[in-house]
């Protein structure tokens, strides 16, 4: 008796497992994502835009730089949702990660300066982390550019909060000091923030002033960028971008960033000269491009609570494509990767 019960309990579950599963992939499907994906494509960078507010963005601005063509700006949607403001393509926004791009570029000039080595350890520089964080005497500046160092990244912490994040940049390092390593360092990849946090440190250290100074000195000030902050406490609150969170009702543009590699304020329009210059030579020499090749990407996408973007070279279309969108949460972080994809595929014509 004992047995038969057994056989007909599994052959109920072979037919009831089938059905949750594919109940449980109807529930948690990103049918938005699934939507934009099959949808005609629109004839329009606007039209694609349009389709993007249509689908649950609150606003969106994309930028397009293409070979043998004028530079192009595009919005849609809302810059202030409470108030009605329409999105402006010329607002400031934040570009979270995409900021590291700008600190690798910052630390390969002092690389081919020789203030810095890529050999050098986190321990050489940071040597009051030594007991704190694991491995520190074998990581390298090349492994944390690379995100090869086996630092936790302080973003995972159970006690993180994204609402409400330090005020002070030992408040940051707080949530991954003291913890074991990832892995061994350089046995594999792993996104950590704690890496550039770190680096940004290590910059400040050795040029005796903040590296957002340097950055500002050798990167912003020669393209002409007058539309890229450091930090959100050098801009008017008024000309950034309202951002928003799934089923979060508050604007969430006072909540600020400022860790190094995640803290930088730009409009899609410089965050796109910029990625141009660092790929086609007019920013750096022909030894700093060598360096910059062999430890960081070209592109990048960035998160906070609020605020998306992505930063891309199409070399099919020889175009930088710059999209940024104030809404977080929900479908939209399957989304905006298809909307970009399908304005990517608009500018190939």
């Amino acid at each position: 008796m004992q047995r038969l019960n057994k056989t007909r309990t599994i052959r109920i579950l072979r037919i009831i497992m089938p059905i949750v599963a594919i109940v449980t992939a109807v529930i948690f499907v990103p049918w938005n994502a699934v939507f934009m994906w099959i949808t005609p494509l629109s004839d329009t960078v606007q039209g694609e835009l349009d389709r993007a507010v249509d689908r649950g963005f609150d606003g969106v601005i994309a930028y397009v730089d293409q070979a043998g063509e004028a530079p192009a700006l595009y919005a849609a949607g809302w810059n202030n949702r409470a108030e009605q403001v329409p999105a402006n393509p010329e607002s400031l926004f934040k570009i979270a990660s995409i900021s590291k791009l700008y600190i690798a570029t910052a630390t390969v000039m002092l690389v081919n300066d020789g203030v810095l080595s890529l050999d050098d350890t986190l321990a050489d520089h940071l040597p009051e982390l030594a007991g704190q964080i694991e491995n520190a005497d074998q990581i390298t500046l090349r492994m944390m550019l690379q995100h090869r160092s086996g630092i936790p990244n302080f973003v995972d912490d159970p006690d993180w909060k994204w609402g409400e994040p330090p005020s002070d940049l030992n408040g940051y390092l707080a949530f991954a000091i003291d913890e074991p390593a990832d892995f061994e360092p350089d046995s594999r990849y792993s996104y950590s923030n704690t890496n550039y946090l770190l680096i940004g440190n290590i910059l400040d250290k050795v040029l005796g002033y903040s590296h957002h100074q340097y950055i500002q000195d050798e990167i912003l000030t020669p393209l002409g960028l007058t539309d890229t902050y450091s930090l959100l406490s050098e801009v008017e609150l008024a000309d950034v971008v309202s951002g928003y969170h799934h089923d979060v009702e508050p604007d969430l543009k006072e909540i600020d960033y400022i860790s190094p590699g995640g803290s930088m304020i730009a409009t899609a329009q410089d965050v796109g000269i910029f990625l141009r210059a660092l790929i086609d030579g007019t920013l750096l020499t022909e030894d700093e491009q060598a360096i910059y090749a062999s430890v960081y990407e070209y592109e990048h996408t960035g998160w906070i609570l609020g605020y998306q973007s992505i930063a891309r070279y199409d070399a099919d279309s020889d175009a930088v494509v710059v999209l940024f969108a104030n809404s977080t949460g929900g479908d939209t972080e399957a989304t905006i990767h298809i909307v970009f994809d399908r304005i990517v595929q608009v500018v190939r014509g």
